[in-house]
Formats: structure tokens, C-alpha cells, sequence
């Protein structure tokens, strides 16, 4: 028979390459519904760990409304540098799934991907909601974040670019690459080392009252260390003079305005985005809007995402899709505030005022903290 180039296209034999391939994928196939099966069959089992007893929760609420309005307001965003932050086993199920499709699944189907440096930074600040900010944006199918703070431009700088890219998860060239250290914002060399990375970085930085802010960052310094001195001590230079300590880290980081002045040397403010860590509990689908629109996203997070959880006072997430309870971020949020001398609360206001007034200017939005 006569040798036809055309007929013997039509007879093409696998190579061994693609039939190997072809087995890992069939394997990784069904270890991936395998995983979904177990998850599945784990989470119907196992007890509510995330609310606890909501009785007790509104036992708390109840008792919370007896104290004053600010020795009663809860630690309702409480960012920690602990992994256990991000909080219950929802996060830690689907934590499992992405590993096992970053480590197995990338190497057939996700060949294209690799590890690039952030393109967008939650640069702070410590206590105003960075960590809820990261979870309800790690729910966007475009957006790939590292769950740790890598602290790699105030702490770990000498260690190289190539040692931080090590540190992002894999990423194809439609996601955006993304990490929060809330120290960043008050660090001072750390503009210049982002802007010698990349000049045209976006960054996003979470403010609060910055009273309560200093209150919350004092709660949860004293969990871990209950001998530390009283919230007053620790606010005054001098008690009798009545002198700020601007010295405190607590007292220093909501002095917003002027750290930011140190960021307009480096960035245009077009490039960096104000979220209001109050607007992120009352309103958490508005603030995700102006957070996407700004990362150049689609409004993929919405309302629907969003639970408001009355008994802890913060929303939590949920499965648009199912029908699963929704889950929030962590047994440590919600811690209740120690009672502060309303006068020095006061004083902290007082003090509070001109740097806030200056921040509205700078920004061109006035967060009503005053």
C-alpha cells in the first residue's frame, strides 16, 4: 500500500510521557475526591468548635452592656502574629485542599505557575483588621496570599528577594500575588525597600480608632503577659503632667499621619487604599468593594459571603453554594477590653485629634473617630 502521510496521522500511539501523565493525573484525580469525601464526612461529624455555647456568648453580651462604652467595646478585629489566628477548622480544611492542589495537582495542570513577589501588601496596621481583611480576600479565586507575615522588609530584609519570592504560594499570570505584615506601616526603612522592589506596588493599610486600636493592642499584650503594668501607667510620660508617651509602640502606631507622610515620598496616594477596620465589621461586602475595585478585581467577594455573627460582634464567612454554618476567624477574636479611666481615655482623644485631623486631610476621608 502507498505510504500516505495524512493516514498515518490519523494513527497516532501515546508516547510513554503522555500515558505516565495521564496516570498521575487519574491518581491526583482521586486523591482530590478522596480528600473532598473525608472533609466532608468529618466536618457533619464533628461538634461546633467555632461559636462554642451561644448562651454563654450572650451571657457575655449581657454583661458587657453593665460596663462603660469604651471599658465594654470588644476586640472584635484581633490581628495576632500567630498562625492559630487565622482562626477554626473550615480554614484549616481548606488550607489542606490547597496544599494538595499547590504540592500534587500543579505539576499536570498548573504548569504555567510560579512564584512571584507581591504585587499588592496589607502594610498595616497592627490591631485595625488585617487579618480579616487577608481571609475575606482569600476567597477570591484571583487572588493567591500568604497566610503567615513574612516581616521580610522590617525583619528579614538581608535575607534577599529570592528567599521572600520562596515565601508566596504559586501563581498563575491572571492572580495577584498578596501578603500582610501590619508592622510594615509604622517601620521606617520599609517604603524605600518596597519601592526598590517594585515602584508600582499597591498597598492597602487598615486604620481604626486609634484609642481603641491602643486598647486592643494593650488586651492582647497583657493575655500573653498578665504582669504587665496598668493601661494608664503605660499611656503617660509623667502621670501628674499628664504627658502622652509617644515612646509606647500602643500610643505611637495611631499616630496615622505621620507615618504616612513617610509613604508619600515613595508611593502616590493613588497607590495606596485606606480601609476602615470599623466599616470592615458594620459593613464588611461595602468595604470589600472598594478593596477589589482597587486591586483591579472582580466583585466576586459580596454580601452573600457575609454572616454577622451577634454573639461575638463581627461578621463571619460562609459558602455562598451550601448550606454549611458559617464560620469566623478564631477563638481569640472578641476579646473584651479591660476598663480604662475614662479621663484618660479623654486625654488620648484629646491627644488623638490633630493627628486624626490631618489624616482625614491627607486622605480625603473623614472616619468619624472624633
Amino acid at each position: 500500500m502507498e505510504y500516505s502521510p495524512f493516514l498515518h496521522s490519523l494513527h497516532v500511539v501515546p508516547s510513554s510521557h503522555v500515558k505516565n501523565k495521564l496516570f498521575v493525573f487519574c491518581i491526583m484525580l482521586s486523591l482530590w475526591v478522596y480528600m473532598i469525601y473525608c472533609c466532608v464526612g468529618y466536618c457533619s461529624t464533628m461538634p461546633n468548635l467555632t461559636y462554642g455555647s451561644v448562651n454563654r456568648h450572650e451571657n457575655d453580651a449581657g454583661a458587657d452592656n453593665q460596663e462603660s462604652s469604651l471599658g465594654s467595646s470588644r476586640d472584635l478585629l484581633n490581628n495576632e502574629n500567630d498562625l492559630d489566628s487565622r482562626g477554626d477548622e473550615w480554614d484549616e480544611i481548606r488550607g489542606a485542599m490547597k496544599a494538595l492542589d499547590d504540592n500534587a495537582m500543579s505539576g499536570f495542570l498548573n504548569e504555567s505557575e510560579s512564584k512571584k513577589l507581591p504585587q499588592a501588601i496589607i502594610i498595616g496596621v497592627k490591631k485595625g483588621g488585617t487579618r480579616a481583611l487577608l481571609e475575606f480576600l482569600r476567597l477570591h479565586p484571583d487572588i493567591r496570599a500568604v497566610g503567615a507575615e513574612p516581616h521580610f522588609f522590617d525583619r528579614n530584609y538581608d535575607k534577599g528577594l529570592e528567599w521572600y519570592r520562596e515565601l508566596m504560594p504559586k501563581s498563575s499570570d491572571g492572580q495577584l500575588t498578596m501578603e500582610k505584615t501590619p508592622s510594615y506601616y509604622v517601620t521606617k526603612e520599609v517604603p524605600a525597600r518596597i519601592y526598590t522592589m517594585s515602584k508600582d506596588t499597591k498597598l492597602i493599610v487598615v486604620v481604626r480608632d486609634p484609642v481603641t486600636r491602643a486598647i486592643s493592642d494593650y488586651t492582647q499584650t497583657r493575655s500573653k503577659k498578665p504582669d504587665i503594668p496598668a493601661f494608664e501607667t503605660l499611656t503617660f510620660k509623667n502621670t501628674s503632667a499628664g504627658l502622652i508617651d509617644t515612646t509606647w509602640s500602643a500610643v505611637q502606631i495611631g499616630m496615622y499621619a505621620k507615618h504616612l507622610e513617610r509613604w508619600l515620598q515613595y508611593f502616590p496616594m493613588e497607590q495606596l487604599l485606606f480601609v476602615s477596620g470599623e466599616r470592615l465589621i458594620s459593613d464588611p461586602a461595602g468595604e470589600m468593594a472598594r478593596v477589589q475595585d482597587f486591586l483591579g478585581l472582580r466583585r466576586v467577594v459580596t454580601e452573600k459571603h457575609f454572616h454577622f455573627n451577634p454573639a461575638k460582634g463581627f461578621p463571619c464567612l460562609k459558602r455562598p453554594e451550601g448550606n454549611s454554618k458559617p464560620h469566623c476567624l478564631g477563638k481569640t477574636k472578641g476579646r473584651t477590653h479591660p476598663n480604662i479611666d475614662p479621663e484618660v481615655v479623654q486625654r488620648l482623644r484629646d491627644f488623638y485629634k490633630p493627628f486624626n485631623s490631618r489624616f482625614y486631610q491627607m486622605t480625603g476621608h473623614d472616619f468619624g473617630w472624633d
